[in-house]
């Protein structure tokens, strides 16, 4: 440690005083020239507190506590087989009420389960998730004010963990409205609020991390957030700043089962739709469109003359089904439905589930280089058969040729009956794939059955070749095949050069 000599020390402060003095006066006039309306904006948007907004929505929230009666397990004292104790502890469970020698059973226990839920109309409906209420025989909401209803089940929907449930209250109770979560931007500010880890009534604030995250099913639209989410937190709204419901706080990611500030919200114009159907029908209605699809690729789309890799390959048709009825096939590039560019085969999917049964829908295809537009009747997927798996195997017999790293050979009636095929299909079996061809890059192996090459119908290896030949003739890079698994379509865009 040192002393600063007191002239030194005058003059450097004078020089400092000067310094600052010239820094604010530009700052100053550079805040007067741009500051106040950024200011403005972030102000706007970036409040000071939650704590208005959450005074606001608060008493829309509710806390969900269930009652399972789950079997009882076995009452049986830990004793090794063959020890000395063996047939003691056997005559102690048989005058205890015990069958002979067996163990005796613990009576129906009542397990007890957490969640959140938000009340969506004056009349009572609620929204929570279908694995916060799944199973229970008993449901009892507990309100902000500390009021306690009993609630039923209105419908729910395991496809989207959604449920609706219903109180009967004596006078109106305060709800919350859906926004639009397709306005939700990365970045955004969000909200949780519910009952983690059954604290009760817990809020917590954080961004929209990411957006349309699929986790596990068809349906799936999940909001990703790093606002804390924890259990107890199931089923629980997600407010946007407007105070409006932007998604249901479903899942987390956590190696500890704690938040680490990767949570799931399914995003809120799905729940909305489901909500209005459990709530009209007590189930879901999607409309059915009956077609297998898979997404496009660069290299299909260059094999088919589309430009872009964009919409939903169609790999089969269900016979009788509403896509067969309307004449689509299998090889078109389903491009646009119900008046929407589908960009892939989630987006079809989504389009199909909202669309209303029964309605007839314009649906445009992309079919031998140009576009095809159709009608369909939309069935219901509820009441769609499920796919029929065919067998896998690898044939016996086989006169093998290879093409661009495939062994194939042509079907005969053994082999059909071998794969489990009817009896009038036709195609080429793959015996052998070379390990390093672009055909095994691919993901094809021995038993998978190509059915088509360049949108044709093919029986012989003489048409594989041939398909092949005039893909290279037209400049493209690969040829596409129609290629059948265990019963299961699918395109494989296959380079038409070797390494």
């Amino acid at each position: 440690m040192f002393d600063i000599p007191a002239t030194v020390e005058r003059k450097s402060r004078a020089l400092m005083r000067a310094t600052l003095a010239l820094g604010l006066g530009i700052a100053l006039a550079l805040g007067s020239a741009t500051a106040p309306g950024a200011r403005a904006e972030s102000q706007k948007t970036i409040p000071a507190s939650f704590a208005d907004i959450v005074e606001k929505i608060s008493p829309t929230v509710v806390n969900i506590t269930t009652t399972t009666l789950v079997e009882g397990g076995i009452e049986m004292p830990m004793v090794p087989k063959g020890s000395p104790f063996e047939d003691f502890f056997k005559d102690f469970l048989d005058r205890n009420g015990g069958e002979k020698g067996k163990p005796r059973k613990k009576p129906r226990q009542r397990a007890t389960a957490l969640g959140s839920g938000f009340i969506i109309s004056p009349d009572g409906y609620i929204v929570t998730n279908n694995h916060v209420v799944d199973k229970a025989d008993e449901i009892q909401i507990e309100f902000y004010s500390g009021k306690r209803l009993d609630a039923k089940v209105i419908g729910t929907d395991p496809l989207t963990d959604i449920a609706v449930l219903k109180v009967e209250s004596d006078k109106p109770l305060p709800h919350v409205e859906f926004a639009d979560s397709d306005k939700l931007r990365v970045g955004d500010w969000v909200l949780a609020i519910g009952n983690p880890l059954g604290q009760g009534f817990s809020v917590s604030a954080g961004i929209v991390s990411a957006r349309n995250r699929n986790l596990r099913g068809p349906y799936d639209d999940f909001i990703q957030t790093d606002a804390a989410i924890n259990k107890g937190n199931s089923g629980g709204p997600l407010f946007n700043l407007e105070g409006r419901v932007v998604g249901v706080n479903t899942a987390i990611l956590s190696p500890t089962g704690g938040s680490i500030g990767i949570g799931f919200s399914m995003a809120s114009n799905v729940v909305r739709q489901v909500v209005d159907q459990l709530i009209k029908y007590g189930e879901t209605r999607r409309g059915w469109l009956g077609v297998q699809i898979q997404d496009v690729t660069g290299e299909i789309a260059d094999a088919i003359g589309l430009e872009a890799a964009q919409g939903a390959l169609v790999t089969d048709v269900f016979d009788g089904s509403p896509a067969d009825k309307a004449g689509i096939r299998s090889g078109d590039v389903i491009i646009a439905f119900n008046g929407e560019e589908v960009d892939d085969t989630r987006k079809l999917v989504r389009l199909v589930a909202s669309a209303e049964v029964g309605a007839r829908v314009p649906v445009t295809v992309w079919r031998d280089g140009k576009t095809v537009d159709l009608t369909v009747k939309l069935g219901r997927r509820e009441e769609a058969e499920p796919m029929i798996a065919g067998k896998q195997g690898v044939p016996e017999k086989a006169r093998p040729k290879s093409v661009l790293g495939l062994t194939v050979t042509p079907l005969d009636d053994a082999m059909r009956e071998k794969l489990g095929l009817d009896a009038d299909r036709k195609g080429l079996v793959i015996v052998d794939v070379d390990p390093a061809s672009r055909a095994a890059e691919k993901g094809l192996r021995a038993g998978d059955v190509i059915v088509e090459a360049g949108q044709e119908q093919i029986a012989t290896v003489a048409d594989l070749e041939k398909a092949v030949k005039k893909a290279r003739e037209a400049g493209r890079k690969s040829v596409l095949l129609l290629v059948r698994r265990d019963g299961r379509p699918r395109f494989v865009a296959l380079p038409v050069e070797e390494k």
